[in-house]
């Protein structure tokens, strides 16, 4: 996507989580969660490191008992003893107020505290319970998450709102009904915190459902509401590509149309998956749509009968996971390097071209195409690959376009030809 044609933000009021800014002029922020028992320290701060040298801005972690409570501050240490200094948001469930008071040293390690409306209390607790979590925000100066879940609503705001709804001359569908009480639970608790003295300015607002169409409605309905940030997820997205398509189907709508500052893709790992693939698919999702830049694109084509050899696919998976290994050492030393483009094209057809759109590519030889595979920087022929080494040697080209483009040295021209011997 050209520069452009890139949707125009909606207006937020920016909030400080941690080291990380959410709205205002800021990036769409990409965050995830732990699945690991908060209270095994070493396994959790190991997860969450993984996650944030992945990629990941803001990393949740479940704090639902006192073991996970007090757990917080010495993941927090281990983090810092890594030199990992992600922020940690305590996601918390019915017991937060308790927790959070009696574990001072948890609030003070968190840097944002989710809280879910339909989970505080009921009744007469539930404004007392609410109260004590926002009082405790504001004793540490921590911003809030107010998270609505579709599947864990606020019965006692459902049930006034159908009854009012049934009171009706024209009754509205119990459906809609149900997502105008998603929105009127966020906006109420947050001017409910707003109240009891938290800033305007430290709070962050989501409403999260599982079905497409919904959250697209509701987020839109939310967006014209209120400034107050909004953290985009599809809640029980699912596993694999139905997760994945699910999730991006639904934020790809409202970043396009400039809503959401900071998302997670809510996938459900595959049997020994690693929780990191929830936090490409936010990176890629972001940076296909040109709202951000995190490693370097690798454009492929897909095969067909002219590409009867498997090997363009296996180098375009060579590139792609060499890319990825070396973007931490690359991002250190090569400022901009995260913008750059490549391509690994099968066949003659439209190798060429899509190779010289590219940074860099190469376009390999299709069926009985003679067996040489010209590579392009710039949009110019510098040399041409053939042989056993001819993955090594790309890759190897790679690495030397790195250091002349973002090493602070201009590409230079004129072909040459590699045997791979």
């Amino acid at each position: 996507m050209q520069t452009d044609q890139i949707p125009s933000r909606r207006r937020t009021v920016p909030v400080a989580i941690g080291n990380v800014t959410v709205g205002g002029d800021a990036p769409v922020v990409v965050q995830s969660m732990t699945n690991t028992d908060t209270a095994d320290e070493v396994g959790t701060a190991v997860q969450v490191a993984d996650l944030a040298r992945a990629g990941s801005e803001i990393v949740r972690v479940p704090v639902n008992n006192e073991a996970a409570a007090a757990a917080v501050p010495h993941i927090r240490e281990r983090l810092e003893a890594m030199g990992v200094d992600v922020p940690l948001v305590g996601d918390f469930h019915f017991n937060g107020h308790k927790l959070l008071e009696q574990h001072p040293a948890c609030a003070e390690a968190l840097a944002k505290y989710r809280i879910n409306p339909g989970n505080v209390g009921r009744g007469a607790r539930r404004d007392t319970q609410f109260a004590q979590m926002i009082e405790t925000a504001c004793r540490y100066d921590r911003p809030v998450r107010i998270g609505v879940n579709w599947g864990s609503l606020d019965q006692d705001l459902l049930a006034r709102m159908m009854d009012d709804n049934a009171a009706l001359h024209r009754p509205r569908d119990s459906r809609e009904v149900m997502k105008e009480a998603l929105i009127v639970s966020a906006l109420e608790s947050a001017r409910r915190a707003e109240e009891l003295g938290l800033g305007h300015d430290r709070i962050v607002i989501s409403c999260k459902l599982s079905g497409v169409q919904d959250l697209i409605e509701v987020y839109t309905d939310l967006a014209q509401r209120c400034e107050y940030p909004l953290h985009l997820g599809l809640t029980e997205a699912g596993m694999g590509s139905k997760g994945i398509v699910a999730s991006s189907a639904a934020l790809a709508v409202l970043l396009q149309q400039g809503i959401g500052d900071t998302i997670r893709i809510s996938l459900t790992p595959e049997p020994g998956e690693s929780r990191t693939h929830e936090v490409q698919v936010a990176q890629e999702l972001l940076q296909t749509m040109g709202l951000r830049a995190f490693t370097p694109l690798v454009a492929a084509c897909p095969g067909c009968g002219r590409t009867t050899s498997t090997y363009f696919q296996e180098l375009a998976g060579d590139v792609q996971s060499y890319v990825r290994e070396r973007m931490p050492e690359w991002r250190r030393h090569y400022p901009g390097v995260e913008e750059m483009t490549l391509a690994v094209m099968g066949c003659v057809v439209n190798g060429p071209g899509e190779s010289k759109h590219a940074n860099i590519g190469i376009s390999l030889p299709g069926t009985g195409e003679r067996p040489v595979a010209p590579v392009y920087e710039d949009g110019e022929k510098t040399v041409t690959l053939k042989g056993e080494n001819l993955t090594d040697d790309f890759k190897a080209l790679i690495e030397r376009y790195v250091e002349r483009r973002y090493g602070g040295y201009s590409a230079g021209s004129g072909e040459t030809t590699a045997t791979g011997s």
